[in-house]
């Protein structure tokens, strides 16, 4: 049997094409963020990466193992709703702090007011859900008959 030489896997063409697509889109968005103030953005991405490594894993790693010790098998029932939750305040912190008010306001003519509430509406009806969700399949179970 005959093999073949070793070969770089490759998609289709159409897969290639969006792959140079989204290089391209990422080349132009450097470019254009970069322009202005380039070391700030430079040293923004940085300490990120160091704040994020050296800060926040051991923080989530810590609070997760806790997670699992205390709730083991119901341990996805909590981790969703927290990581979603988490995910939002990651993308609104700037809006919930009122930090960027000024610019916000002036770009869109509308107020951060409520960013904070509707964030923790958000995180209540996530973990709401997550309980509705735990209780069902304790129900449908067996294990909440017992109860």
């Amino acid at each position: 049997m005959r093999r073949r030489p070793w070969s770089i896997p490759v998609g289709s063409p159409l897969q290639i094409l969006l792959l140079l697509c989204s290089f391209a889109l990422a080349g132009y968005a450097g470019v254009r963020l970069l322009e202005g103030d380039w070391f700030s953005v430079a040293l923004w991405f940085v300490g990120a990466a160091v704040v994020h490594d050296l800060v926040l894993v051991p923080v989530y790693g810590a609070a997760d193992r806790a997670l699992v010790r205390g709730c083991r098998p119901h341990v996805a029932y909590v981790r969703v709703p927290a990581a979603l939750s988490l995910l939002l305040l990651l993308i609104w912190f700037p809006l919930i702090t009122g930090r960027v008010a000024d610019r916000y306001a002036g770009v869109t003519a509308l107020s951060t007011d409520g960013f904070l509430a509707r964030w923790l509406l958000i995180t209540a009806v996530l973990f709401g859900g997550s309980a509705v969700v735990f209780l069902v399949s304790r129900w449908r179970s067996g294990d909440g008959r017992r109860a």
